[in-house]
């Protein structure tokens, strides 16, 4: 039997359909709650919210997907499309319009003065966020000798950071943020293809 959250779900995508007019596209997300209760939005407040259905673009309107700009931008810079995916998740949950505390912004979480060096305009833009943040990364990884662990920490706490403690700072924040991107890098090498 159905549930009916998720027939109602459902009758949102298919009644514009039926009446003959085109829903706008969104990202849709979803998380269940302590009671098994499962929610949807297309505007998620926080990190409880998970990817459940990603817009695809329609035909012919020029529009390129995460995953397209992402493997472009993998190979302009050398990187490893599963790292760039990994850094996103982490940092944004493919949230193009996310704004940190501390005033990062877009896709990669750019600093609007690390936006500004990078020639970032529009950060909220994916093509020139991930772009900018593809760009960072690779200095990183430049800057460290191809240590992914100490570029992490430089692209979250900052490279003078990581060079004052001559390794991954002892910060919280920056150590889990090291973790999870490597989960997450792990994930991406087995899983392929997939943004979620």
């Amino acid at each position: 039997m159905m549930s009916k959250h998720r027939l109602l779900f459902i009758l949102i995508l298919i009644l514009p359909l039926v009446s003959g007019v085109l829903p706008a596209c969104a990202d849709i997300y979803r998380y269940v709650d302590a009671q098994g209760t499962v929610h949807f939005t297309n505007t998620p407040t926080d990190g409880r919210w998970n990817m459940y259905l990603k817009e695809k673009p329609a035909a012919g309107s020029g529009h390129r997907s995460y995953l397209d700009i992402i493997r472009q931008h993998a190979h302009s810079y050398q990187l490893e499309v599963a790292l760039i995916k990994a850094v996103i998740k982490v940092e944004s949950d493919y949230r193009p319009g996310t704004v940190s505390k501390k005033g990062a912004q877009g896709l990669m979480q750019l600093i609007p003065e690390t936006a500004r060096d990078l020639n970032v305009n529009n950060p909220f833009d994916p093509y020139e966020n991930i772009r900018g943040g593809s760009q960072y990364l690779r200095k990183m990884l430049d800057l460290f000798n191809e240590d992914i662990e100490l570029a992490l920490a430089a692209y979250n706490s900052g490279p003078s950071t990581v060079k004052r403690y001559g390794g991954i700072p002892p910060y919280d924040e920056t150590r889990n943020y090291v973790k999870r991107v490597k989960h997450y890098l792990d994930y991406y090498r087995q899983a392929g293809d997939t943004l979620l």
